[in-house]
């Protein structure tokens, strides 16, 4: 590769393209490794299909290029910010018993709903700009609604680490063991280890979290002692038991043909609603600091050319497609601005081949069954990193942003936000007889709006400088 844009420091350009094949497919392999371990770790945690989630992020970030005319290098994959909502649509009314997996038609609606707003907010921004949205979502209720998101989690996570999810009694020691080294290993890599492995925190963290827990399942077995025996093999034996087309090619795993599961009633259409809408109104946000951090990367300003409007509407699509193949709803990823501005790459044509090659392995059944295989406790214990980076990115705003808390009422808005959110204050009320559940997350969301109209600013102590001096004096001669 040459440097051919040397004005903005990238080896590649956006609209360039890698002059050797094999560079190429390095560069895309990067990619796919940037993205996916986070991929996948979205529908282990809710329980949503996996081949589809990938094959999903693929295709959402294919839309996203052609609908901001490969001006921007952005991948786009499973978010962490709609776990919380996810869960409560797959499980609406969902019933294992009867062999339901959980209810993908909610899950679809909402995260069609979410795209809805995106494709909305994107409209409005083209004809009015961007100042409503920070005047109603400033930072002093986002940076909290984000930290409500990840903190709300927490519960989660330690659940899988500790092999509670289910019951407390089935705490588990050897659990907890696997899952603190995925955690270590890799809190350990992403600070010491080099360029290449910096990027990968997370795939060799859950390789060592899955290597340890290899272990103990063979003494497990060897010993006959079940509490030992983390790994369970069974969707790799179920799928070559009987071996046909789908235990290659996995043609059918996408969660649309099981939107007859669970028992969704439209009566349930505004529970997911307020599941879903409010996150949608902080991604929004996330969204566009997103952009503006890559295009400092790229030395673009990507919110003018190709115009928030479209990566917005590029965003939204995606998730809303993604939706309808049930796979999860999806976010710019950092993972892969970072692979951006380690190699200075920022060539769109890399991309494209790292998205058909991320559709191809979602088809791969082989290597799909083997990530059903990767214990919860792994992922847990990865999930305690995951979810406090999101209060943490939230924390980050709230810094960045000079957001003074000597101000009562910036206190004010972030405890109400903060306490509502975290202690799980939630609406719950009946519509023709429809139960119907504000979650805590969209409470916590509207309290600080409301918090931060009400509460306004109070003017500061006149300044000394020369225009605010000639004004006081033209007042007092006013008076006299």
């Amino acid at each position: 590769m040459e440097n051919t844009t040397a004005t903005n420091n990238l080896v590649l350009d956006v609209h360039e393209v890698p002059a050797k094949k094999s560079q190429w497919a390095l560069l895309s392999i990067q990619h796919i490794l940037a993205m996916f371990v986070a991929c996948i770790t979205v529908p282990l945690l809710v329980g949503t299909t996996i081949p589809a989630t990938i094959i999903s992020a693929g295709v959402g970030t294919l839309i996203y290029i052609f609908l901001t005319k490969k001006k921007s290098p952005v991948v786009l994959s499973s978010s962490f910010a709609y776990i919380s909502s996810m869960i409560v649509a797959f499980g609406l009314d969902a019933n294992p018993t009867d062999g339901n997996t959980g209810n993908y038609l909610a899950l679809a609606i909402g995260m069609t709903l979410v795209g809805l707003v995106y494709v909305i907010v994107a409209l409005v921004i083209k004809k009015f700009g961007t100042a409503w949205l920070f005047k109603l979502l400033p930072t002093i209720v986002v940076g909290p609604v984000i930290m409500v998101i990840g903190l709300g989690l927490a519960g989660s996570a330690v659940n899988n680490l500790a092999n509670t999810a289910v019951s407390a009694d089935n705490y588990n020691l050897v659990y907890i063991s696997c899952g603190l080294v995925a955690l270590f290993v890799t809190a350990i890599t992403a600070h010491y280890g080099n360029k290449t492995l910096s990027l990968i925190p997370f795939v060799i963290g859950m390789l060592a979290g899955y290597g340890v827990a290899l272990v103990w399942t063979g003494i497990g077995y060897a010993a006959n002692w079940d509490y030992a025996k983390v790994i369970d093999f069974s969707p790799v034996v179920n799928n070559f038991t009987n071996m046909g087309v789908t235990s290659f090619i996995g043609y059918d795993c996408f969660g649309f043909l099981q939107w007859n599961n669970g028992t969704f009633e439209w009566g349930q259409i505004l529970t997911i609603i307020l599941a879903f809408v409010p996150v949608s109104l902080v991604t929004i946000c996330e969204h566009i600091g997103d952009h503006l951090n890559l295009g400092g990367v790229i030395h673009k300003d990507l919110l003018k050319d190709p115009g928030l409007d479209r990566t917005l509407m590029g965003d939204g699509i995606a998730t809303a497609v993604s939706g309808v193949l049930c796979g999860c709803a999806n976010t710019t990823y950092g993972e892969n601005v970072a692979v951006v501005g380690v190699t200075r790459v920022a060539s769109v044509s890399v991309i494209i081949t790292a998205c058909i090659a991320t559709i191809a392995l979602g088809f791969f059944t082989p290597l799909m069954v083997v990530v059903q295989t990767i214990p919860a406790c792994v992922t847990g214990g990865v999930s305690l990193i995951l979810y406090g980076f999101i209060a943490s990115s939230g924390v980050k705003m709230l810094i960045n942003e000079k957001v003074d808390f000597n101000v009562n009422r910036n206190i004010f808005i972030a405890a109400s936000i903060l306490v509502a959110g975290i202690g799980g204050l939630t609406v719950k009320f009946s519509i023709a007889g429809q139960p119907v559940t504000v979650t805590s997350t969209a409470v916590a969301m509207v309290l600080g709006i409301v918090l931060n109209i009400v509460l306004r600013e109070k003017k500061t102590a006149c300044c000394e400088c020369a225009a605010c001096k000639a004004e006081e004096t033209a007042s007092e001669d006013k008076a006299e």
